[in-house]
């Protein structure tokens, strides 16, 4: 169970990120800001969601043999 409890909390925080992402994404390049080469669900963003991901996986309550 403490593995599904960490997946799910995983998968949750990588579809949060990457819709976060995304929204930053089409913000920044509405401004102005960002080259219009930067697009929405692109390297930078999934990148960045797994990386928050599997810290969150990380950090998910296991438990410990003995």
């Amino acid at each position: 169970m403490p593995e599904f409890v960490a997946s799910l909390l995983a998968a949750a925080a990588f579809c949060l990120t990457l819709l976060t992402l995304n929204a930053l994404t089409r913000l920044l390049i509405q401004a102005h800001v960002a080259p219009s080469d930067l697009g929405e669900s692109g390297l930078l963003q999934v990148g960045g969601a797994l990386l928050v991901a599997r810290a969150a996986y990380r950090r998910a309550p296991r438990r410990h043999p003995g």
